[in-house]
């Protein structure tokens, strides 16, 4: 049985008993909100699909997202990535609002005002991505059972496509004479990045005891998506690697990988080639590697993507390097 009392000038109390069930008891600015919601739950729980929102609705975003830091961003290794996006929910119109409040329309007004702020696509994949799966959490593991994920209703913008830059010409040849006369390191490392199609982060964080120079295999033993991978060494990588004096440190290479990639927009800039960052190595040796007639996944054994889609995003096949396998 539902019984709505009057407890002020503009609140309304609505209070749902039914044996076996635990007593529902909500407030309302009016009654007719309250007789509404009262109907809802007396039919949920006749028909057996009645589960408590109490949780959900005395827990704000804000409160929510700061337990998600705690127990889900802190072990994360691109937790301290996520601090800023969770920040600007918690600041959002939404912040103060109860998790059981939000809709799919309230998700995409706020994210508009993101956009509004120069987000790019990708970066509204990301706010909405981490929004998706603290609905997700909350309702798998923290008692919000009856919580619906209002993520899921939201459009995604459309990504733009991927880089396709790849070296071209004698565009290499120039690059790495560029390096020479730049000195230092950034030479044996775009060479090495060409071969091995590594990370800017994986390779600044080589270390020699990681290299089994008789297996030809060198471990990576932290990565992007958290997962050691064993990247497999070509004879060029290894003639790189021997060029290489010992640090002290253990460490490969002495450059940080923001370092990398400004001696490489340096080495860019005098060797004449326009448009190339140093992560469109990597691109470049994906694509080389299935020239070499290797398949999907081995290339992925080598690079390290988990998903077809995503090694597809970072392989630019030219048709002339293919007419040889055509017979």
């Amino acid at each position: 049985m539902a019984s709505i009392r009057k407890r002020g000038d503009l609140q309304w109390e609505a209070r749902v008993r039914k044996r076996g069930q635990p007593v529902q008891c909500k407030t309302f600015t009016t009654k007719a909100k309250a007789e509404s919601w009262a109907k809802q739950i007396e039919s949920e729980m006749d028909r057996g699909v009645f589960v408590s929102r109490a949780e959900a609705e005395n827990t704000s975003l804000k409160e929510a997202l700061e337990r998600y830091s705690r127990e889900v961003s802190s072990r994360k290794k691109s937790g301290n990535r996520e601090i800023f996006t969770i920040r600007w929910w918690q600041i959002s119109p939404l912040g103060a609002r109860s998790m059981a409040s939000i809709r799919g329309k309230d998700v995409a007004a706020a994210l508009a005002i993101k956009e509004s702020e120069g987000a790019s696509p990708h970066t509204i994949h990301l706010y909405l991505a981490l929004l998706s799966h603290l609905f997700t959490v909350a309702r798998k593991q923290w008692g919000m059972e009856g919580l619906s994920n209002p993520a899921e209703l939201v459009q995604k913008p459309r990504l733009p496509p991927g880089r396709d830059r790849r070296l071209r010409g004698d565009e290499q040849t120039r690059l790495l004479a560029a390096a020479q006369a730049y000195g230092g390191e950034i030479g044996a490392i775009i060479t090495w990045a060409i071969e091995t199609a590594m990370r800017r982060g994986e390779i600044a964080a080589m270390r020699w005891e990681h290299l089994d120079a008789e297996a030809r295999v060198l471990l990576l033993p932290e990565t992007k998506n958290g997962t050691a991978r064993r990247v497999p060494l070509s004879s060029m990588a290894l003639m790189v690697l021997a060029t290489l004096p010992r640090r002290p440190d253990g460490r490969v290479w002495g450059m940080r990988p923001e370092s990398m990639s400004q001696a490489f927009e340096r080495v860019c800039k005098g060797a004449g080639v326009e448009n190339m960052t140093f992560h469109d190595l990597r691109h470049e040796a994906t694509s080389r590697l299935f020239e070499k007639g290797l398949n999907p996944m081995q290339v992925a054994a080598i690079t390290g993507h988990k998903t077809l889609q995503m090694l597809k995003r970072y392989t630019h096949l030219r048709a002339e390097d293919l007419v040889g396998m055509l017979g």
